[in-house]
């Protein structure tokens, strides 16, 4: 079974209706996630697990029971419920083409956070920061939990909600370009919620930046698992360098 894309279905797609859809599904996906993952510490807390008490036992079930378990039975059951079907996200074994898109698109994030970073520092502009720098400011060893973490939860479970579904839903309508700039702005505005203290607004510019590449890697392979490693492997290495320097390896 192929993707659908914009001008392969013989029914009529309305654009507001999918626009709403994508919406509802970027921002009913965090609630979801939101939901999973209190109930789930409430659970464990009433069978006695000092979750509160354990950051990095904490956070990994944030992780896990939110990217993970939530953003992928949200994703995937928005595809049944519609009579989608699973294949309407492309996914396989990468090719060696993938992997270059793969590296590729690691470069271009990497290129991108740097470029912005020199124009936010020559316009004395500060960026907000993220929740999770809480939990490694507490113990720089939860920066170490979150790099396998990015691979196997927030980078699989992102990609698949915001790129494999919300841009695939968009397509559907509006074709590839749109539906990679409108994703990305679904993408960016959700993380409003996860973000601490002033510079919300270059923050998410950062994002709007950054999230394309994401969706054109998708677009151009056909494959998920590309912006999901891509995805994976840049949260993976910045949080690496955030334990080496919140240990002191290196300058902070």
């Amino acid at each position: 079974m192929e993707r659908v894309r914009a001008g392969d279905s013989s029914s009529p797609v309305s654009p507001g209706r999918t626009l709403l859809a994508a919406a509802l599904l970027g921002v009913g996906g965090y609630g979801f996630a939101v939901a999973v993952v209190g109930v789930t510490a409430l659970a464990l807390i009433q069978v006695g697990v000092a979750l509160m008490e354990r950051p990095a036992l904490l956070l990994g079930v944030s992780v896990v029971m939110g990217q993970g378990v939530a953003f992928g039975t949200f994703a995937l059951g928005y595809l049944a419920y519609t009579d989608r079907g699973f294949d309407f996200v492309a996914a396989r074994v990468p090719t060696l083409r993938d992997l270059a898109w793969s590296v590729g698109g690691l470069v271009a994030l990497f290129a991108g956070l740097v470029a912005l970073s020199v124009l936010f520092s020559a316009f004395g502009v500060q960026s907000a920061s993220n929740a999770v720098a809480e939990f490694g400011e507490r113990d720089p060893r939860i920066f170490l939990l979150l790099v396998p973490l990015s691979f196997l939860f927030i980078g699989p479970g992102e990609e698949l909600l915001y790129r494999g579904v919300v841009q695939g839903r968009l397509r559907e309508a509006f074709g590839p370009w749109v539906a990679i700039a409108a994703a990305s702005f679904v993408f960016a505005v959700v993380h409003v919620f996860s973000l601490r203290g002033a510079g919300k607004i270059a923050y998410l510019a950062v994002l709007l930046v950054l999230s394309p590449i994401l969706g054109l890697a998708y677009e151009r392979t056909d494959n998920l698992v590309v912006p999901a490693l891509v995805h994976g492997a840049f949260n993976a290495i910045q949080f690496y360098v955030a334990y080496l320097t919140a240990t002191g390896w290196l300058p902070a």
